[in-house]
């Protein structure tokens, strides 16, 4: 049985200005930049890359937390780029974040029961207290917070319980998507298993889908249908999990791969990039990767490489595949 699509990117770009000059920018940094994917119904699509390369931005720009410049956001066929606000709240319900750090983004001045209620109050203020109070209970009951902490503050609780509450918190209202920045990255590695199990019940109790944004390829291997790899701003291979890991095409997806510790493999080849990552808000012409790619071209330099399909649903943008 064929998924249907939830959410489709097409061109999607983001550029925030440096400084002012004269009352004008005095350029851009182009932190997304012309993205192309989709999300199918009930899947978990992974998102992974280095720090700074674009990929809570983009989980930013479809929840509608920032604006994009160009392209679109086709949630249930409906484009979100540009949507009035008057009609963004009916869309929000339907799409949840967990963001990375569960300290910050619960209010210390409100109690676990309330900052759970609080997305209730917003969107249905007239549902009865009770009815609230009944529905933010049970899902923290799921999430493993019991009765007994339900009056007290996040300051209280160690951070998987602290991510706990928010994961709750974003299940209250029913959405369709979840997007999870970085949710466990600030998490002990037991800890991290613990969050990582409950996110795959919870998806399959409540038919949800996932965008999972993470720097941590093995965590995104456990919990990922689909992947996305992206390099200063733009995505440089999707494919399925299973291709992704056992057939990488990309020079930098295996160089992403060659680096995941794995026991009894010590001596395997290891893909170490040279140089540094080039500047977002001045890019190199061509391919972006190629002053670090140990297999650049003349081509690399000039022409920016187009997204070639290598497999049934395995792309990749590679002058070397062309």
């Amino acid at each position: 049985m064929t998924q249907s699509t939830l959410i489709e990117v097409k061109g999607l770009t983001k550029k925030f200005p440096l400084g002012k000059k004269w009352f004008k920018p005095n350029g851009y940094v182009r932190a997304v930049d012309g993205l192309d994917f989709t999300i199918k119904k009930g899947e978990t699509f992974g998102l992974v890359g280095e720090s700074g390369c674009g990929k809570s931005t983009t989980g930013r720009l479809i929840n509608g937390l920032i604006e994009a410049n160009e392209g679109e956001i086709l949630f249930d066929g409906q484009n979100l780029v540009g949507l009035p606000d008057s009609q963004w709240n009916s869309y929000r319900k339907r799409m949840q974040m967990i963001f990375q750090d569960p300290f910050a983004s619960l209010s210390p001045r409100m109690k676990i029961k309330d900052i759970v209620i609080e997305p209730l109050d917003v969107h249905y203020p007239k549902m009865p207290k009770s009815e609230k109070l009944e529905k933010a209970e049970k899902l923290l009951e799921i999430c493993g917070i019991s009765k007994f902490h339900w009056n007290k503050y996040p300051h209280e609780f160690s951070g998987g319980q602290r991510q706990r509450i928010s994961i709750a918190r974003s299940l209250i209202l029913n959405p369709e998507l979840i997007i999870a920045d970085e949710a466990v990255s600030a998490l002990d590695v037991s800890i991290q298993s613990q969050v990582l199990n409950l996110l795959v019940d919870l998806q399959v109790e409540f038919d949800l889908t996932y965008l999972f944004i993470s720097h941590d390829l093995s965590v995104v291997e456990h919990i990922s249908n689909r992947i996305g790899v992206m390099y200063l701003g733009d995505l440089v291979e999707v494919a399925s999990k299973e291709q992704l890991f056992k057939n990488p095409k990309h020079p930098y997806t295996q160089s992403l791969l060659s680096s995941i510790p794995q026991p009894g493999k010590q001596d395997r080849e290891k893909i170490i990039l040279k140089g540094e990552i080039p500047s977002a808000s001045n890019p190199p012409k061509g391919c972006k990767f190629h002053t670090r790619c140990p297999f650049a071209m003349d081509i690399c330099r000039k022409e920016i490489p187009e997204n070639i399909h290598v497999d049934d649903d395995h792309v990749v943008a590679c002058h070397l595949y062309s």
